[in-house]
């Protein structure tokens, strides 16, 4: 049965553009796998913990060893990496804040790379690389070439660097200058805002549409 992780991260509730479009995209995940299964969570309401003193040593120590403490951090990344190994498809909302990953998701991605669970300790092989990894990212503001902004998405050029040490290579989806509806300084920007959330749309309703044959 195939299964998809759902992840938002959005502090911004039923408001956030990165979380209306992971639901989009559960939702037409679901109309190609009606048999299939969501797990779904929600970094915001339910952050993982900054990855601390316990979580780092509960890597070298010996289960057998571990303080109540690093148990507990133990167990939490065998969840975490369990729930990305079971998936066949994981969809992450990644809302650009000051330019970079929202910490909960830092966080997340943190706890992943677990040695036995996210990665192979003796060839550091990634051990999570088999689902497809869709990033759907919200920008408030214009990031692309030519803008006095480029380069200054840091979350969008860090997350593949940091999921390659799982083995993941996400593919993305990115609409930007979210802000612009509601920032009068950016009420110019606005078609241009629009026509981006309807490329990003049109491109997650492409994910899981049937193939035809022939042309």
């Amino acid at each position: 049965m195939a299964t998809l992780l759902h992840i938002d991260a959005s502090i911004q509730g039923d408001s956030s553009v990165s979380r209306q479009l992971t639901a989009r995209a559960a939702a037409a995940w679901r109309a190609a796998h009606p048999d299939g299964s969501v797990t779904y969570r929600d970094l915001a309401a339910d952050p993982v913990p900054h990855f601390d003193t316990a979580a780092n040593l509960s890597r070298g120590v010996p289960l057998d060893e571990h303080t109540p403490e690093q148990a507990r951090s133990w167990a939490r990344m065998e969840q975490l990496t369990a729930e990305v190994a079971a998936a066949d498809t994981v969809v992450l909302g990644l809302p650009i804040y000051n330019f970079g990953a929202p910490s909960t998701v830092k966080a997340w991605l943190d706890h992943l790379i677990a040695p036995g669970l996210g990665f192979d300790p003796d060839t550091r092989d990634g051990l999570l690389g088999t689902c497809d990894f869709v990033v759907l990212v919200s920008r408030g503001g214009g990031y692309a070439e030519g803008t006095p902004r480029h380069g200054w998405d840091h979350a969008s050029a860090w997350l593949p660097h940091g999921l390659s040490l799982v083995g993941i290579e996400p593919r993305f989806i990115t609409t930007e200058l979210t802000l612009a509806s509601s920032t009068p300084a950016m009420s110019g920007l606005v078609p241009l805002a629009e026509e981006s959330r309807r490329q990003a749309e049109a491109e997650i309703d492409d994910l899981w549409a049937p193939a035809y044959a022939g042309g």
